[in-house]
């Protein structure tokens, strides 16, 4: 499929109340409101196009982007697309899942991620921790650095209350993942979120709430869940 004809299937998919949704959630035009199942529908015929993602990506269309996001090739996803990409993010869905779920997927996703914390632009740093948690949600043991995300850790826990909005949400996050697949920090990262203690996030005026950090820790080590790790991020 060429662009113009993702794009017309993408607007004709369009549904008025998905987009009204989604705009209270923090989308920015141009957008048509595709619910997520209908754009794996579009997916599944494409399955991967390195240069049809690119082209989908760069189009600004909301709903594109995060299609551009499934159907791009992790094997030819590099640092620099990623950089691109995280720069052009139009909002919160497509920063903190669309770009950090390739990133980790395409095996940048620590180094990316580890660059993206540094930034002071709120939705570059809060894609940064999402690209952190999503890298170590698929990663083997013997890949995982347990002593960066120990100090990572350490990081969250002076940080995050005095963090930005965004920034706080995928921090907590992070804590959440640490807990979640590296059992040698579990115990670690239920005192960090111990000592951090309700996170506020302003979530738009929506009904999302942010996930408390000790409680889904603590369901997915009663779940006997603690270590297991996820195919792939892109979900």
């Amino acid at each position: 499929m060429t662009v113009e004809e993702v794009i017309n299937e993408i607007k004709a998919m369009g549904n008025e109340r998905t987009k009204a949704t989604l705009m209270k959630h923090g989308a920015k035009e141009p957008f048509y409101g595709v619910k997520t199942g209908d754009l794996k529908k579009i997916q599944k015929k494409i399955k991967k196009d390195h240069e049809l993602s690119l082209q989908l990506y760069d189009s600004g269309v909301s709903d594109a982007m995060y299609l551009a996001g499934l159907i791009a090739d992790k094997e030819k996803i590099t640092p620099e697309h990623l950089q691109h990409w995280i720069e052009n993010a139009t909002w919160y869905m497509i920063s903190e899942y669309t770009v950090p779920w390739i990133a980790a997927d395409s095996g940048h996703g620590i180094e990316m991620g580890i660059k993206w914390i540094e930034s002071e632009e709120e939705m570059i740093a809060s894609a940064g921790w999402s690209a952190l948690s999503n890298a170590i949600s698929i990663a083997k043991d013997e890949d995982i650095d347990v002593n960066l995300h120990s100090n990572l850790l350490d990081r969250v826990q002076k940080q995050l209350q005095s963090s930005q909005n965004r920034v706080r949400y995928t921090m907590n996050g992070y804590v959440i993942a640490v807990g979640s697949y590296i059992p040698g920090l579990t115990d670690k990262a239920k005192k960090v979120a111990d000592s951090i203690g309700k996170v506020n996030v302003d979530m738009g005026g929506t009904a999302c709430k942010v996930p408390d950090a000790p409680s889904y820790i603590a369901k997915i080590e009663s779940m006997g869940r603690i270590g297991k790790k996820r195919k792939m991020a892109r979900c």
